[in-house]
């Protein structure tokens, strides 16, 4: 049975799926992306995978640094999730304007987020176009106990399904 490309699309647009920024650095480049491929995968250890395409920056960051960070947003400002579809700027403890601080494994963590995980790479799966890295929880922070976090569904944004082209990933 051969299943129309259009819909695949539709049918995994409606997998719900948080939206998060994910924090990368090796040595001095940091970068954040946004996501929304962030799941739990083990409770002992607690682990943590975030599915990244192999040919964006934050991959090769995460390879060679080996940790990453997830910060949930507010589902009030998901304004914050369109700059980071490019590969970001760092500067004077900066990512894109936004202020960030080194977690404990390295990975940069915002200020402005509601709470983040960051996550030392326990395993990393290549599955093709992207990798499923699983990361074991070394630091995190709640700092909006109230705040909802953002989630695919409060925006116009979609990702998954079929590749497309044109398309760029950070």
């Amino acid at each position: 049975m051969t299943i129309d490309d259009e819909l695949i699309n539709r049918v995994t647009w409606k997998i719900p799926n948080a939206l998060a920024l994910v924090g990368s650095r090796s040595g001095d480049e940091r970068n954040a992306m946004t996501t929304s491929w962030i799941t739990q995968l083990s409770m002992e250890p607690v682990l943590i995978g975030i599915g990244v395409d192999n040919t964006a920056v934050t991959h090769r960051l995460i390879s060679e640094g080996g940790s990453f960070s997830v910060n949930l947003w507010s589902a009030d400002d998901t304004r914050v999730f369109v700059k980071f579809s490019k590969p970001a700027t760092y500067q004077d403890g900066q990512l894109n304007g936004r202020d960030v601080r080194d977690g404990p494994s390295g990975a940069p963590v915002f200020d402005e987020a509601i709470a983040w995980i960051d996550c030392e790479v326990r395993q990393a799966v290549d599955f093709g176009t992207h990798t499923l890295f699983a990361g074991e929880i070394v630091g995190a922070e709640i700092r909006d106990d109230d705040a909802r976090a953002a989630a695919m569904s409060d925006t116009r944004m979609k990702y998954g399904g079929v590749k497309r082209g044109g398309h760029g990933s950070s």
